[in-house]
């Protein structure tokens, strides 16, 4: 077997060099105090429990025009998300949002995605948080996903999950254990639809892998399932927001709530709904092989992915530029 020294390692990193590396544009990481641009070198230690254990949390945004879009609501559920697992940054907030807009700058791109992971830290191969000596702060910059209904106008086919559903306590924190997540993506790779969706135990919906859902009933009311549930989505609430203020006084809405959602509600619904970060909002067009409304996208559903974008790029308020 090859023992690779310290001397020889960056030209074995070299030969890693592979075409998605285009899309990763800059990362900062706590342990190297700085920046790095080549993304073979956007590395993680196998040690910190992040890695081995799934121990840390995270929040994504999208950049638009130089401007990071809603941050501070993803900064905040970061924080909250940290604090339920006893994880906290020694600079807090105002440190993060500050080497966030940094690495923004060093990576120099108009329009973007960004993550930031706040790790447990390097320490152990054990199990235990406390033999990580200090945390770990990871930020990387990368290519932007493309909205949901530009990719598919015609509208998404969305199928009920059988992955069990996540107990509230692990649901409402954005921690790095992604293995239900990525076992309900991987049922919808494989059975060809668009999107998953989670049912629990009382038969309520829940959330898809990455995403938020609603419906719109037959009495025109805006519904997402109840908080304690899911995952509560920056996204989401400003759709939430915009619903409440524009549609509803146009009539378009009659309320917007949140609200336990049966099969039965979906299945009288005139829309459905899927809502994320990086696509905007979608309407499901199928659920379960069955028509949604009429199978085509609704009115709802155009109208609020029109006004979120028109947000994303406009509203200097949600906007931080960098």
């Amino acid at each position: 077997m090859k023992v690779i020294t310290f001397a020889d390692y960056l030209a074995e990193l070299e030969k890693t060099r592979s075409p998605w590396h285009e899309n990763y544009y800059a990362m900062y990481s706590s342990l190297l105090g700085g920046v790095v641009t080549d993304p073979v070198l956007m590395q993680v230690p196998l040690d910190d429990h992040l890695v081995h254990r799934g121990d840390g949390v995270f929040d994504t945004f999208k950049c638009v025009n130089r401007g990071a879009y809603n941050l501070e609501p993803h900064l905040h559920r970061l924080i909250q998300s940290a604090a339920a697992i006893s994880l906290a940054w020694p600079g807090g907030i105002d440190e993060i949002r500050e080497l966030t807009l940094a690495t923004l700058r060093v990576a120099g791109r108009s329009a973007c995605s960004a993550r930031i992971i706040l790790a447990r830290g390097p320490g152990s191969f054990g199990v235990s948080p406390y033999e990580s000596k200090r945390p770990a702060l990871y930020i990387v910059v990368y290519a932007a996903g493309t909205p949901f209904m530009q990719r598919k106008p015609e509208g998404a086919d969305v199928r009920l999950s059988l992955i069990p559903t996540k107990h509230e306590k692990f649901a409402t924190v954005k921690n790095c254990n992604y293995l239900p997540n990525v076992m309900m993506k991987q049922e919808a790779v494989d059975w060809g639809v668009d999107f998953v969706v989670g049912f629990d135990l009382d038969g309520f919906m829940t959330e898809g892998a990455t995403e938020n859902f609603a419906i719109v009933t037959s009495d025109r009311r805006l519904v997402f399932p109840c908080v304690k549930k899911v995952l509560d989505g920056t996204t989401m609430k400003r759709v939430m927001e915009l619903a409440e203020t524009k549609l509803v006084p146009q009539g378009a809405l009659t309320s917007v709530a949140f609200a336990d959602i049966t099969l039965a509600d979906v299945d009288s619904a005139r829309e459905m709904l899927v809502v994320g970060t990086t696509l905007n909002v979608g309407s499901v067009r199928t659920f379960d092989g069955r028509p949604v409304g009429n199978g085509v996208p609704g009115p709802v559903g155009k109208a609020l992915d029109q006004m979120l974008s028109d947000d994303i790029e406009n509203n200097d308020a949600l906007r931080t530029l960098y």
